[in-house]
């Protein structure tokens, strides 16, 4: 379970809270809203891992969006491909 407790409680025993970050986030409340998270560093670093960038498709040139037509999903996910056979045709 989630502990959530007050800016001023983390500021008076921050050792003891960033003990239990630890085990589980900590939610970090200011004027009754929460307002920050602590976390262990192995679960900030897995965040971190999962983070994704994101570019505009407005942004790429002739030659990536022929690589990305060109693309095929994984064996096993055919599925997908099937799925954007059905929008390509969709909007001829």
């Amino acid at each position: 379970m989630t502990a959530t407790v007050t800016a001023a409680a983390v500021s008076k025993n921050f050792g003891a809270f960033q003990d239990a970050a630890v085990r589980e986030p900590v939610i970090i409340t200011k004027n009754g809203r929460p307002r920050t998270v602590l976390i262990a560093y192995e679960d900030y670093l897995r965040l971190m891992r999962r983070e994704r960038r994101v570019d505009l498709t407005t942004e790429l040139g002739d030659a990536d969006i022929a690589t990305v037509e060109a693309s095929e999903m994984d064996l096993g996910l055919d599925h997908l491909n099937a799925e954007l056979l059905t929008d390509k045709n969709a909007a001829d």
